[in-house]
C-alpha cells in the first residue's frame, strides 16, 4: 500500500511539473528570471480552464493536457530546457517541493475525511472525478447540479487527480500540499519584486499564527484549543489564518484559493514595477495572466473577487498614474484597467452565466462591532508593524490622529485603530507597492467593522461569513506588506552581514529540516490520525461494512442516484454519497439550504427519504420520483429509521457485513 501511494504521489508531482514546463517558455521573455516561478500557478490555472471547457463541450478532460505536451516538445526542439535555464530554476522547484512535502506529512498524519467540511469537500471532488461534466452533479441533491456553488477548486483538484491516475480519497490529501507549494512559490516571487534581500519573508504570511494563538499558548491551552480558539477570537465569527486552514485540513474553497491570491498579487506588483520595461507583447501577456487569475476567482471562492476586483483596479490606476505621463505611452498604460476586467469576465463567461447561487441579500451596518482587544488579537502583529512604519509621519503630523475620533464617537473603536496607519499611509502619497498592499489590507479590516454582507446565517452569526471571507485576503495584503517592511528594516540594519558565512549557508537547511520535522513533533491528528494518504482508510476499522460497500459502489459502472439516510449536517450520515460521488436524494440539508434556499424544498426531500425507508407502499414510487436507482441499507439507516422496505420488489445486488444495496426497478 505504501509503495502504491508513493507512486501516486510521484505521478501527481509529474503532472504538476509537466504543466509548469509546458507554460514556462511562453512566460520567459516577459517575466525573465521569475518566469519559472510564475509558470507553476499559471499552468495549473490554465489547465483548470482548458479542462473545464472540455467538460463544458462534452470532451475528455485529459485533452487539456495536449497543449502543454505540444509546448514542451516545441520548446525542447528549440533547446529551451538547457542547463543554463534549468539549474537556476531549481530554486523554484524547491520552493514548491519543500512546502508540498511539509503538508504531505501533515496530511499523512491526519488524512481522514471525517469532520468539519471534509465530507462536503470530498463529496464534490468525488462527484467531479466520477463524472467530469459541466456543471458537475450535486452529490447531495439528486437531479441538481453544482451551478449553485463555486466549485472550480474542486474541478482543478479532480482533473489533476484524473490525469495523474490518483483516486479521489488520495487526491483529497494531495490538494492542500499542492496549494501550499503554489502559494509559497507565488509569495516568494513577490518577495523578489519587493525586496533586494530576505526575499523569503513574504512567504511567512502563510506560516505565522495570529496573536490570539500566542495568547492561547501562553495561558497553557491544549494544541487543539490553541488552533480552534485563535480562529474564533472575535465573538460569533471565524477569523482563520493560512497555517490554521492548512493544518485543519478542509479542502475548501477559501483554502484552495490561497495560491491564486498570491499569484494575482505577484502579477499586479510586477505590472506596477516593470510596466515601463515591457514590450507590447509582454504587456498583453501580463494582462492575460492577470485576467486568468482574476476571472478564476469567482469559481474558486466568489468572495475573493469582491476584494481582488477593486485591488486590480487600484493597481491599474497606479500603473496609469506612474507610466501614463508620457504621451506616447499613455494609451498603453491604461491596459491593466481597460483589458484585465473585461477579459477576466470573458475567460469564464459560461461559468458566470451558469451560476445560480442565491448570493448576498444586501449590505447592512454592523450593530455590534469587534471588541478592540479581540480585534488586536487577530490583526495586532501587522498593525504593530504598520504603526512602527508610520511612526516618523506620526511624530511629524500628530494632528492626523484626529481622523480616528469620528469612528470612536460612532462606536467603532476597532475601526479607529485600523484608521490610524491607513490615514498616514494615504496622506503621505508614496503609493509604493508595499504601501499600496498595506493600504488595501487596512481598508478591508476597517470597512468590515462598519458594514457586513447579509446572508442566511441568522442573527447571531450575521458577520461570520463577512469576516471569515474578507479577513483572509486582508491577511495576505497586510501580511506581505508588513513582512516586506521588516525585510527592509533588516536590510537597512545589515544584520545578515554580521552573521558568519557558515551559519548563513546552514540556516536554510536547518529551517527546512525543522519544517519537515514539525508535523511529527506536534499533535496535529486531532484524534483522527491514520498514517496514510487514503482519506477513507479509517472506515475499514471504524465502519467495515460501509468501507466494503462503498468500495463496491465506487467501482459500479453506470450513472446512478442513491438513497441513503439523512441525519443532519456535520455527522457521519451522507457518507455513502460523499465517498462514492454518487448523488443522493438529499445529503447534508443545511448545506443545500445555504445553496438553494427555500426553492430547494430541502425539508420535503428529507421527509421523502424517511418515507422510502419506513413506508413500503411508497418506497418504489418515491424512489422513482427522484430517478433513484440504488437503495442503501446500513447501520446508519437502521439507527435513523424503522426500516420497512418492499424487498420482494427490489433487486438485492450487494449483501455483506450488515449492508444491503438494492437496485430499484425502472
Amino acid at each position: 500500500m505504501a509503495g502504491e501511494l508513493a507512486v501516486q504521489v510521484l505521478f501527481w508531482l509529474a503532472v504538476v511539473k509537466l504543466l509548469q514546463l509546458g507554460t514556462w517558455p511562453a512566460l520567459d521573455r516577459t517575466l525573465g528570471n521569475l518566469a519559472a516561478a510564475a509558470a507553476y500557478p499559471a499552468s495549473v490555472l490554465l489547465f483548470t480552464l482548458g479542462s473545464w471547457y472540455c467538460g463544458l463541450l462534452g470532451l475528455p478532460v485529459w485533452l487539456a493536457l495536449l497543449p502543454f505536451l505540444a509546448a514542451i516538445a516545441l520548446a525542447g526542439a528549440r533547446g529551451f530546457y538547457g542547463r543554463e535555464r534549468l539549474r537556476p530554476a531549481l530554486t523554484w522547484d524547491l520552493a514548491f517541493l519543500i512546502p508540498f512535502l511539509f503538508m504531505l506529512e501533515v496530511r499523512w498524519i491526519n488524512p481522514t475525511i471525517s469532520y468539519a467540511e471534509k465530507f462536503m469537500d470530498h463529496a464534490i471532488l468525488a462527484s467531479i472525478m466520477r463524472q467530469p461534466i459541466v456543471p458537475p452533479l450535486d452529490p447531495w441533491y439528486a437531479g441538481g447540479t453544482l451551478d449553485v456553488y463555486y466549485y472550480l477548486g474542486y474541478w482543478m483538484s479532480g482533473v489533476l487527480g484524473l490525469t495523474a491516475g490518483v483516486p479521489s480519497t488520495v487526491t483529497f490529501n494531495l490538494v492542500l500540499p499542492t496549494v501550499l507549494g503554489l502559494a509559497v512559490v507565488s509569495l516568494y516571487a513577490l518577495g523578489h519584486l519587493l525586496l533586494d534581500r530576505h526575499r523569503w519573508l513574504p512567504v511567512l504570511a502563510l506560516f505565522i499564527p495570529n496573536p490570539s494563538a500566542i495568547y492561547h499558548i501562553i495561558i497553557g491551552d491544549s494544541w487543539f484549543d490553541v488552533l480552534w480558539g485563535s480562529t474564533r477570537t472575535i465573538t460569533n465569527t471565524i477569523n482563520e489564518y493560512p497555517i490554521f486552514s492548512m493544518l485543519w485540513g478542509d479542502v475548501h474553497p477559501h483554502v484552495m484559493s490561497f495560491f491564486n491570491q498570491g499569484f494575482l498579487l505577484f502579477l499586479l506588483v510586477f505590472a506596477y514595477l516593470r510596466w515601463g520595461t515591457l514590450s507590447m507583447r509582454g504587456r498583453v501577456l501580463l494582462c492575460g495572466l492577470a485576467a486568468l487569475s482574476l476571472g478564476s476567482m469567482p469559481g474558486f471562492n466568489s468572495w475573493d473577487v469582491l476584494v481582488y476586483a477593486p485591488v486590480t483596479l487600484v493597481f491599474g490606476l497606479l500603473v496609469w498614474r506612474r507610466y501614463g505621463s508620457l504621451t506616447w505611452d499613455r494609451a498603453k498604460s491604461w491596459m491593466v484597467l481597460a483589458v484585465v476586467p473585461p477579459l477576466a469576465i470573458l475567460t469564464y463567461l459560461p461559468f458566470y452565466l451558469q451560476l445560480n447561487s442565491p448570493g448576498i441579500e444586501g449590505i447592512e451596518i454592523v450593530p455590534t462591532p469587534s471588541a478592540p482587544v479581540e480585534f488586536l488579537l487577530v490583526h495586532g502583529l501587522f498593525l504593530a508593524v504598520l504603526l512602527a512604519y508610520c511612526a516618523p509621519e506620526i511624530r511629524k503630523r500628530p494632528y492626523l490622529l484626529l481622523a480616528a475620533v469620528p469612528l470612536l464617537l460612532a462606536g467603532y473603536p476597532a475601526a479607529a485603530i485600523a484608521a490610524v496607519p491607513l490615514v498616514y499611509l494615504v496622506v503621505r502619497r508614496r503609493f509604493s507597492a508595499t504601501d499600496t498592499l498595506a493600504i488595501l489590507g487596512l481598508a478591508i479590516i476597517l470597512v468590515t467593522e462598519i458594514i457586513y454582507l447579509v446572508d442566511n446565517m441568522g442573527e447571531t452569526y450575521f458577520r461570520m461569513n463577512t469576516l471569515f471571507k474578507f479577513y483572509l485576503p486582508a491577511w495576505f495584503l497586510m501580511g506581505t506588506a508588513s513582512l516586506s517592511i521588516i525585510g527592509k528594516w533588516l536590510q537597512g540594519a545589515g544584520i545578515e552581514d554580521r552573521i558568519p558565512a557558515g551559519i548563513r549557508k546552514g540556516l536554510p537547511i536547518l529551517v527546512v529540516a525543522l519544517l519537515l520535522i514539525a508535523p511529527s513533533a506536534i499533535n496535529i491528528d486531532f484524534g483522527y490520525g491514520s498514517r496514510t494518504l487514503d482519506g477513507a482508510a479509517y472506515l475499514e476499522g471504524s465502519h467495515p461494512g460501509d468501507a466494503a460497500a462503498i468500495a463496491f459502489l465506487r467501482d459500479l459502472p453506470g450513472d446512478h442516484i442513491i438513497i441513503e439516510a439523512e441525519g443532519g449536517d456535520y455527522t457521519y450520515y451522507s457518507r455513502v454519497s460523499s465517498f462514492s460521488g454518487i448523488p443522493a436524494v438529499i445529503g447534508m440539508p443545511f448545506h443545500e439550504y445555504m445553496w438553494r434556499g427555500d426553492e430547494g424544498r430541502i425539508g420535503q426531500r428529507s421527509a421523502d427519504v424517511r418515507a422510502i425507508y419506513e413506508q413500503p407502499s411508497r418506497t418504489t414510487d418515491l424512489a422513482r420520483a427522484y430517478n433513484a436507482t440504488l437503495l442503501y441499507v446500513g447501520a446508519s439507516e437502521r439507527d435513523r429509521y424503522t426500516i420497512s422496505i418492499p424487498t420482494e420488489t427490489l433487486e438485492l445486488i450487494y449483501d455483506r457485513e450488515g449492508v444491503q444495496i438494492y437496485r430499484i426497478p425502472a
